[in-house]
C-alpha cells in the first residue's frame, strides 16, 4: 500500500512540474504575446544605436513630467534620458491607458515592485535611466509614474504618434 501511495503522488508531481512548463512556454505578463519582436500595441524596444533623437525627462516631487507632451513620428526611436530631480522614487512607464490603470492597481498592492520591463525605469532620488522605445503606430502613448499616490496627483504624459 505504501509504494502505491508514493508512485501515485510521484505521477500528480510529476504532471504539475509539465504542466507549469508549458505555461512558463506559453509567455509572460510583459510580453510573450506572439510577437517575437517584442512588438506590443505601444510599438517595440528600440535599439539606443539607432534613435533618431533623444528626449530628456525630468520627474519631480511637484507630481509632473518635464516635458509631458512629446510629439514623434510613426517609426521613430526615441531614447529618453528620464532624471528623477525629487526626494523621493519615481518612475517612467509606458503603456496604454489600460495597461497603465492595470499596473497601477498592482502598484498599489505592491508598491516596492521592481521593473524589468524596457518600456519602464524607476527611480531613486537624484537617480537617472533611459528608455529606447520604437514608436510602431500612430495614435498616443500614455507614460505616468505609478508609485502610490503620484498617478492620481496628475503624474502623467503623452506621446502623440503621428503617420509617416
Amino acid at each position: 500500500m505504501k509504494s502505491h501511495f508514493y508512485s501515485t503522488h510521484k505521477l500528480i508531481a510529476i504532471a504539475a512540474l509539465t504542466l507549469s512548463g508549458a505555461a512558463f512556454a506559453s509567455g509572460t505578463h510583459s510580453g510573450g504575446h506572439g510577437h517575437d519582436d517584442g512588438e506590443t500595441a505601444i510599438g517595440k524596444p528600440g535599439v539606443a544605436a539607432k534613435a533618431n533623437r533623444t528626449i530628456t525627462i525630468e520627474m519631480g516631487d511637484n507630481m509632473r513630467y518635464s516635458p509631458s507632451d512629446i510629439q514623434a513620428k510613426q517609426g521613430e526611436t526615441i531614447r529618453f534620458i528620464v532624471k528623477n530631480t525629487g526626494k523621493v522614487k519615481h518612475e517612467m512607464s509606458l503603456g496604454t491607458e489600460k495597461e497603465l490603470l492595470e499596473h497601477l492597481e498592482q502598484m498599489k498592492k505592491f508598491p516596492d515592485m521592481e521593473h524589468d520591463e524596457p518600456s519602464k525605469v524607476t527611480l531613486a532620488p537624484g537617480k537617472q535611466g533611459e528608455i529606447v522605445w520604437q514608436f510602431t503606430k500612430a495614435g498616443s502613448v500614455n507614460f505616468a509614474c505609478l508609485m502610490p499616490g503620484h498617478y492620481e496627483g496628475g503624474m502623467k504624459g503623452s506621446v502623440k504618434v503621428v503617420k509617416k
